[in-house]
């Protein structure tokens, strides 16, 4: 096996079917292997604006050159169907306490929304409202279902997962109107869900966290403007796409051959925006939104990530605001390693540090 994997290709552009190509010689077995075997297979050192990538992401990104077309070279309803598989892989099914599906009314209609209760769980709990990521066209309630299960079981917290709509059959601002739907209703509805309504914190992942972002921006002007007063009492911003204006050094350093393409932000942003859109509008780029009251956040980045530049001049922007902010960079992993729950070490010991912050947050 060792061999097998060693004399694989150099890193590949896309990981949309990484785990499918490490099937026959298991996928989570192989990441068990002693780290000197997996630094071997994974083969020379990749260096990039001086940092070095994780071993294990070097070898997750060489095996998946292996089998099948990067997602965003298939049809979007495929794709769906890649991430969503490759996901719930390199996350596993994690114990936890309850998981519960409920609809909700919704402004484009039904809305689901799944539950995550960790074990030993009594009384009014802190909670986290989480929106996944997948450019606003992939992802739904199974892609993140792992890390989910993760961040409740280890921060103690209930998580409300948000089902939003996908883009192209609903595109801007359906996600924004649905992320701030389930937002009001979880707010409104704590009592009765054994949530500790001045303990709930937004979050999410890349495009989840776009939209995290942009409801603790709304959050924050509605109380402002004499609206309802509770807002979220903290942030958790994973790897977030904040600026759909400009295009900084990362998204070019890093936009092939590690995970999150160039040509996976295309294929996005034309199908998420119309055409005509402002792409100023805070809705789309939170970084051009006023910041002014937003809750305290954690923003995590990835080193080897093209939206590593945005993430972390939001966190500053937040900062520069009076906003209590932790910055993380995760320096040697890439965009995605929050799904990877299940996957080797250094992953899992990122998604750590996260519920670590959450629980901080929340306490």
């Amino acid at each position: 096996m060792v061999r097998y994997l060693a004399d694989m290709a150099t890193p590949g552009p896309s990981l949309g079917t990484v785990l499918g190509a490490v099937r026959g010689v298991s996928a989570r077995g192989v990441m068990r292997l002693p780290a000197r075997v997996l630094k071997a297979a994974a083969g020379a050192p990749v260096v990039r604006d001086g940092k070095q990538l994780d071993h294990e992401m070097q070898l997750l990104l060489k095996l998946a050159r292996i089998e099948g077309p990067a997602v965003e070279d298939v049809s979007v309803t495929r794709g769906r169907k890649i991430l969503r598989a490759s996901s719930q892989l390199a996350g596993g099914t994690l114990p936890i306490g309850a998981v519960t599906d409920r609809f909700i009314d919704g402004p484009g209609g039904r809305l689901g929304l799944r539950f995550y209760t960790p074990r030993d769980l009594s009384g009014a709990s802190p909670a986290l409202v989480f929106y996944h990521g997948g450019g606003w066209i992939y992802g739904d309630l199974e892609s993140h279902d792992a890390l989910c299960r993760y961040l409740a079981e280890a921060a103690q917290v209930r998580v409300v997962a948000v089902d939003y709509r996908l883009a192209p059959e609903a595109q801007f601002p359906a996600a924004v109107d649905d992320a701030w739907a389930a937002w009001e209703w979880v707010r409104d509805s704590a009592a009765g869900l054994g949530i500790d309504p001045t303990r709930i914190a937004v979050g999410g992942d890349s495009a989840g966290g776009n939209l995290a972002a942009v409801v603790a921006q709304q959050a924050a002007r509605e109380a402002r403007d004499g609206g309802a007063a509770q807002q979220p009492a903290f942030q958790l911003l994973i790897y977030p796409a904040t600026d759909f204006a400009e295009r900084r050094p990362s998204r070019h350093t890093f936009g092939e051959g590690f995970y999150l393409t160039t040509g996976f932000m295309d294929k996005a942003e034309e199908n998420y925006l119309v055409g005509d859109e402002d792409r100023a509008d805070p809705r789309l780029s939170p970084i051009r939104g006023d910041v002014t009251g937003v809750p305290p956040a954690y923003v995590v980045t990835a080193g080897f990530d093209p939206l590593l530049d945005e993430g972390a001049e939001y966190a500053e922007l937040m900062r520069a605001a009076g906003v209590r902010v932790e910055y993380q960079c995760e320096e040697s992993l890439i965009h995605g390693f929050a799904n990877m729950a299940s996957f080797g070490r250094s992953a899992p010991a990122a998604i750590r540090r996260l519920a670590a912050a959450l629980q901080r947050g929340l306490s």
